[in-house]
This record gives structure tokens, C-alpha cells and sequence, in this order.
């Protein structure tokens, strides 16, 4: 399951990410990954949140993100949730390709795991692929 945080920079979405980081340590049965570019979420999220940075990893486009995700998805079953912070500045602003990898990870993931993102874009610039995530 694909779910998406969107809105232009400073409207919350990393405010809104941390606070479903943090109470889904309490909800949830199994490990919980955060992924983003930096260490500006680290401090903000317990502990127990596997954490990765997309930079340590050479993550630098959507199918290098795909792969780095079906990797650690492949390794460890156990996987509940996946959060992501600032997709774009991790994988590019391509809004198409952006819209072909959530589609692959809605596959990939299907009703065993969920991956939330947040996106710095209102929904009016996404294309339909992408806005078919939103809530």
C-alpha cells in the first residue's frame, strides 16, 4: 500500500511524517524503516525505527530507490511500514517516473507492507499516476 504526504515546502509534511513514525512504534507488529536524504529526522523518531540515508546508500533515482526497497524487503519479511521524507530530493522531480515507481512498489508491496512518502508538490503539478495515491 502507497500513501503520500503532498503539499509545497514548509506546509508540515515532515511534522505530519514523524508524528506516523512515532505512533506507529506504539500500533505496530513488526519493524518500522525510515528513509530520507540527511539526518534531519534521526533525532525526531524513536529508536526502535530502523533509519537509513538515501545518501549512504547512493540511492540517486527511482529505480535505484525501487531496488534499494525490494532489497530490504527481500531480507527481512518482517517489514511492516516504510516512511520516506522528500522523495523528489532523494529520487529527482520526475513526476512521471515518480508515478512508475510508486506503481512498482504497490506491487512489490501489496497488503503485507506500507509505504508512506512525502512529496514537495501540490497535487494540482502531479500527474494522475502519482495523485492516485493520495488519500
Amino acid at each position: 500500500m502507497i500513501q503520500l504526504i503532498t503539499g509545497k515546502k514548509g506546509t508540515g509534511k515532515t511534522k505530519i511524517i514523524i508524528d506516523k513514525i512515532n505512533a506507529a512504534v506504539k500500533d505496530t507488529n513488526g519493524c518500522l524503516v525510515c528513509i530520507e536524504k540527511g539526518e534531519t529526522l534521526r533525532r525526531s523518531i524513536s529508536y526502535k525505527v530502523r533509519w537509513c540515508d538515501a545518501e549512504q546508500f547512493n540511492i540517486d533515482s527511482f529505480d535505484a530507490f525501487y531496488g534499494f526497497v525490494a532489497g530490504m524487503l527481500a531480507g527481512n519479511y518482517d517489514i511492516k511500514e516504510i516512511y520516506v521524507d522528500g522523495i523528489l530530493k532523494i529520487a529527482g522531480a520526475d513526476f512521471e517516473a515518480l508515478g512508475r515507481m510508486l506503481e512498482k512498489l504497490d506491487k512489490l508491496t501489496g497488503d503485507d507492507s506500507s509505504v508512506t512518502f512525502t512529496v514537495s508538490a501540490d497535487a494540482a503539478e502531479l500527474p494522475a499516476s502519482v495523485t492516485k495515491y493520495m488519500d
